[in-house]
This record gives structure tokens, sequence and C-alpha cells, in this order.
């Protein structure tokens, strides 16, 4: 199986709305011209017309008429979005005109296109940094019901085409055990929206069932305790170590019995040190294909990219941030 053919395919059949904000870079137009060569979604450009088509114009890129651009300056939507977002954040401090001018960034405008439903998901990145997206998402998107923890995951595709989702590898330095049944619930999600796989969850750790003793174990099985609270339906189990989690002979070994030991396709790592070097090595080491930061926790789709991305790989984000709206 090829997964991200497949992602790519079964965002075709939801003829999705994605926004970019990033308007003139050169990889995000690259992208943009494929998606909509490919059909893959019907895509939108936040900003100045004039400057979008004169980067796309340098960067030799021909515009599809298929592609909607949306000026945040002159739109007849900026008075509301600007109303709503002053009315989202006025007890923080925020000003009416302060509302004016944050409506008038690309960033915040594609994010309130996505609030509103004007867009069902929003890609940038490539030159923003997570902070500030993730910040711009908090603030209009804002946090899924039930959920209080903006988290990430790694699709990882092993050599032999096996999707592996691996969280949280790039927002939450240490979470609790609440933030952690979070990651782990939300994982479970994705993994199963982009895969079409039912998710088996693997709550990592140095101990598999109660082979060592130490606080940071507890924590492990008090957010599966929590888990299992929330989302009773889940396939869930730990704490466990990887090998335990992902090869069936030593699962069976150290946690008879198990419905998720030796396989595992959701691996939920303890904090952010062990989940970012754990992806870095099944990539470098492995040979897996890290997809992602895949940003999760959101009431509507926002994703973030690497700063690194290649225009591929806003391609395959778009598609992962169709899938996620639907």
């Amino acid at each position: 199986m090829n997964i991200i053919k497949t992602i790519r395919e079964n965002a075709k059949k939801l003829n999705k709305r994605i926004v970019f904000p990033e308007s003139t870079e050169k990889r995000t137009l690259e992208a943009v011209k494929t998606l909509t060569a490919e059909e893959i979604c019907r895509c939108i450009l936040v900003g100045k017309e004039s400057e979008i088509r004169a980067a796309a114009e340098q960067a030799g890129i021909k515009l599809s008429a298929k592609i909607s651009i949306v000026d945040p300056l002159i739109s007849e939507k900026a008075f509301d979005y600007t109303n709503e977002f002053f009315n989202l954040r006025k007890a923080k401090g925020l000003t009416h005109d302060e509302a004016r001018q944050k409506m008038k960034d690309p960033l915040y405008f594609a994010a309130m296109m996505v609030r509103r439903g004007d867009a069902d998901g929003c890609v940038t990145g490539a030159v923003t940094t997570t902070a500030d997206v993730l910040r711009a998402s908090i603030q209009v998107v804002g946090m899924k019901e039930g959920n209080k923890t903006v988290s990430s995951v790694f699709l990882m595709v092993l050599p032999d085409g096996r999707p592996v989702t691996f969280g949280d590898c790039a927002v939450v330095p240490y979470p609790d055990e609440n933030q952690l049944s979070d990651i782990a619930i939300a994982s479970a999600e994705t993994h199963e929206a982009l895969t079409g796989e039912k998710a088996r969850i693997a709550m990592l750790s140095f101990s598999t069932k109660g082979s060592a003793q130490h606080e940071a174990v507890v924590k492990v099985t008090q957010a599966l305790d929590l888990v299992k609270s929330k989302v009773p339906s889940l396939h869930i189990d730990g704490e466990m170590q990887f090998d335990a989690a992902f090869i069936l002979e030593i699962g069976e070994r150290k946690a008879p019995g198990s419905e998720v030991a030796g396989k595992a396709n959701v691996m939920i790592f303890p904090n952010l040190d062990a989940g970012n070097i754990g992806y870095k090595i099944a990539e470098r080491l492995g040979g897996a294909e890290a997809i992602g930061p895949i940003i999760q926790g959101l009431a509507k789709p926002i994703n973030d990219l690497s700063r690194g991305c290649k225009s591929e790989d806003i391609v395959t984000v778009a598609a992962i941030c169709a899938l996620k709206s639907a």
C-alpha cells in the first residue's frame, strides 16, 4: 500500500477547500498548482492579488483560473471577521482596532475563514514559525470539544509501506496524565482518518506491565485509565516498551493477553524528548518516511509545515488537512 497515494486519492473524493496564507511563497505556489491540476482540493490563496500573481510569474508558475484569491484588505468578510475576533478576545484585553489589524494578517484571516466555514482547512508554516501558527489557531479556531491539548503526530511510513503514527513529537514537552490522554485520543482519530485502519494504541514507557516502578510509569498508567474512561471503545494498552508494542512474539511474552501488544499502530510517547528522538531515529536509521508534524486537538484543521518542506510535502499535508476536515 502506498499510503501517500491513498491519502491523496481519498482527499480527491471530498473536494474540500484549503486555504493558504503564505500565498507568495514559491513552494506553496508550486503545491497549489499541483493540488489544483490533480484536483486533490480546491485552493484559496490569501493576500494581495497583484503580489501573488507577481510572485507566481517570477517563479514561472501559471496559476489556474480555478484557484481563488482572497485579499483581507478588501474582502467583504473583513468587517464580520474583525467583529467576531474582537468578541472572541475582548476578555483578554484585545481592542477593536487590534482585532482589525490582526484580520489584515493573512494567517489570522485564513484561520477565521476556517472558523466561519468559508474554508475547510488551512495549511501554513513554510515560512511562519510553529509558535505563530499555533497561537493564531488557538485564538481563532479554538480547541476541539472535550479536548484541552494541542498536540502533533508524525505519520511514519515504514520501508515495507506500513503506516505507524507517533505522538507527540513536536508540541507538548512534558505532558501530564491529562494531556497525555488527550494526545492518545487525538492520535487515534488522526491515524484512523488518514489510514482507514482501526487504531491500536500503545502507551509507551521504559516499563511493560509493572516491570519497573517509577513516577514516570505511574503517569503513563494514569493516562491510560483516563483514556479508557473517556473513550471505552478504543483499543489501547500500556504501560509498554516499544519492542513489546511492535514485535508480536515479544508482546506475547511481556504482555500476554493484550489486544495491542505486538500489534500497535499508534505509539504514544511519554514526553517530547522520547517522541522527537524516536521519530528521527526511525527516519534516519530505520528508513521510515516521516510525514508531519500533523497538528491535532483543534476544533477545525489547521496544519503546520516544516520550514524545510518541499512543495510535494505541502501537497501531502494539504491532502491530510482535507481528510481531517471530513
